[in-house]
């Protein structure tokens, strides 16, 4: 299992009029989280791009449990949980500065071969950076 904890503030124009963090903003917020996640595994999402390996995402759910505010400081924890196959998931929580669950959520995308436009598997250099959290 890979896990990645990042770090954020919340700025004020991601609040709404009541003084939350806008909803879709936490879609936002997960990218920051996978982003820092594929770092972790020695390499960035651009440079998977440069590779001929994009990443869109297929599915996207949430579960909101309590609203964060401007100035807060978010941790988000991305893990994934399973090694991936043409589809790879990604799991969220986020957390206020106080340790509250603010939600849960999961992200899966797909490998596709910028080449052809087809799904396809990982690539070994993928794999070999992956396997080792397994």
């Amino acid at each position: 299992m890979l896990q990645k904890e990042t770090k954020l503030r919340v700025r004020y124009g991601e609040t709404d009029r009541m003084g939350y963090v806008y909803y879709g903003n936490y879609a936002e917020y997960y990218e920051v989280g996978r982003v820092e996640a594929l770092r972790e595994l020695g390499f960035s999402y651009k440079e998977m791009e440069d590779r001929d390996v994009m990443l869109p995402v297929v599915d996207f759910s949430i579960n909101y449990k309590k609203p964060a505010f401007y100035d807060d400081e978010i941790r988000i924890v991305t893990t994934i949980r399973e090694m991936p196959g043409v589809r790879i998931t990604f799991h969220y929580e986020c957390y206020n500065q106080h340790n509250e669950l603010l939600n849960t959520g999961k992200v899966t995308l797909v490998f596709i071969d910028k080449i052809n436009n087809k799904p396809c598997l990982p690539p070994e250099w993928f794999v070999e950076a992956i396997k080792k959290f397994f």
